[in-house]
């Protein structure tokens, strides 16, 4: 399992477009949540890790959203997006491990959860949690997006369960929505957590 910690592995699945996770689109839950926020958001600081082909940070882009950090492991994404948005400024693609961010370096209002958590080693989530709040500014908000759902599989996606994720986040974080979510993707009903939580 420890090839999922590296940058290889997720290259080659992309180059092959073996990419079984990848909706095509924008995921409606986080779609509504982005169209529902003032315009006074649109200058917080933004990280989506682990974005892949980044719908979301497009999304955010196309809104007028003005400061959005996507982060990935493999360069190709990365490259693809910037092919999408030749104008999204490049200082704000970055082609790193997120484990290796440095929280001196980098602060945000509000980091974006889109099938990045299941895919890191679940070895890695406690790693995950703590990393994810001290990338976050104080009150900072953790949104996203959790399988609810046990793959039964040792290969990425890792599925989990709202009891585990409670027990993970609460150390760090201030629990303020984790519920199924009501309007998630036809391929992905039933089996997804909204999540709003609050760095302490």
């Amino acid at each position: 399992m420890e090839h999922v910690n590296q940058a290889e592995f997720w290259q080659q699945r992309y180059e092959k477009n073996s990419i079984g996770w990848d909706m095509g689109q924008v995921s409606p839950p986080l779609k509504a949540y982005i169209d529902q926020l003032p315009e006074s958001a649109k200058n917080q600081a933004i990280l989506v890790p682990g974005a892949g082909n980044a719908y979301e940070v497009g999304y955010l882009y196309e809104q007028g959203f003005t400061n959005v950090t996507l982060v990935d492991f493999a360069p190709a994404p990365i490259e693809t997006f910037a092919e999408r948005y030749p104008d999204f400024p490049s200082e704000h693609l970055i082609c790193a491990d997120f484990f290796s961010l440095s929280a001196e370096q980098y602060q945000f209002d509000w980091i974006l959860e889109q099938t990045f958590f299941c895919a890191i080693n679940p070895s890695r989530r406690d790693e995950y949690v703590q990393q994810m709040a001290k990338l976050l500014k104080p009150q900072g908000k953790l949104i996203g997006l959790l399988f609810d759902t046990d793959f039964g599989r040792e290969e990425p996606p890792f599925g989990g369960s709202n009891e585990e994720y409670q027990q993970r986040f609460q150390s760090h974080f201030d629990i303020d929505i984790m519920e199924p979510s009501y309007n998630s993707h036809l391929a992905r009903q039933g089996s997804e957590l909204f999540i709003k939580l609050r760095a302490k």
